[in-house]
């Protein structure tokens, strides 16, 4: 089944970047929030509140599968007891350092050399991931030089609809020019990605967990991919090159 696999839609927290503790970084971000907000909170303390908020707001998002603007984050969710004008004058810059306080995203091992060798093996690349951060990812991507490989970039920060709502995965095909049914994701969770995916009418969804998660065995119909896998790598194994179209 994947010869007819064109493209394939990456994950982002958990499957191409995962998070690492740093408390130093993490210090720094919160500092900047407080700074930027003008807090008079200790800023470990109110980086607590805002987390509770945050859970609040992610109720809504889930409940009705949208991602609120990053000026309507802030000032209906995480920071209403401020000056409106000015917090959505800085809601991008604290949606970035709001991230970052809860520490490092680092590449998966292997990522980049995996993401290398499936664009040179003719596969079309592309990103679909729910984040509140609109400028935390193209940065990403220029900064590590991955621009030339991910052709179709799909934020729920930015496109307004998050996962499992079929339309955020109709984008990101269309973005690519290829059609769902020859498209793959490769996710993290067994509840929106795969039934995300499935209503997408994606061809193959595939789901990375840490080894110890439970198999194909013990998880529910509706929540079983085609393949688990338990390390990023294990996708070379699944697409080798594809074969060049021929010439009409």
């Amino acid at each position: 089944m994947n010869n007819k696999i064109e493209a394939i839609f990456l994950d982002l927290g958990n499957t191409l970047r995962m998070l690492q503790k740093d408390e130093q970084f993490q210090a720094e971000a919160r500092q900047k929030i407080v700074d930027l907000l003008g807090a008079k909170e200790n800023p470990e303390k109110f980086c607590e509140i805002l987390n509770q908020r945050y859970k609040a707001y992610r109720v809504w998002a889930f409940e009705n599968l949208t991602e609120a603007p990053e000026a309507d984050l802030w000032t209906r969710w995480l920071a209403p007891d401020f000056q409106p004008e000015n917090v959505a004058a800085q809601a991008v810059e604290l949606t970035y350092q709001f991230r970052r306080s809860n520490g490092r995203r680092v590449l998966v091992e292997n990522g980049r050399e995996v993401v290398v060798e499936l664009d040179r093996r003719g596969y079309t690349l592309g990103i679909i991931s729910n984040l509140i951060s609109s400028r935390e990812i193209p940065e990403w991507i220029e900064q590590d030089g991955f621009g030339p490989y991910f052709k179709s970039v799909l934020l729920s920060s930015v496109f307004g609809k998050r996962k499992p709502d079929p339309a955020i995965y109709h984008e990101a095909a269309r973005r690519a020019g290829v059609e769902p049914r020859s498209c793959v994701y490769v996710g993290d969770n067994l509840d929106r990605d795969v039934t995300g995916t499935r209503a997408a009418g994606f061809g193959m969804v595939i789901i990375m967990l840490p080894h110890g998660e439970p198999d194909k065995v013990s998880i529910p119909s509706e929540n079983r991919p085609d393949i688990i896998i338990h390390k990023f790598r294990e996708l070379l194994d699944i697409f080798p090159g594809r074969a060049p179209e021929r010439s009409q």
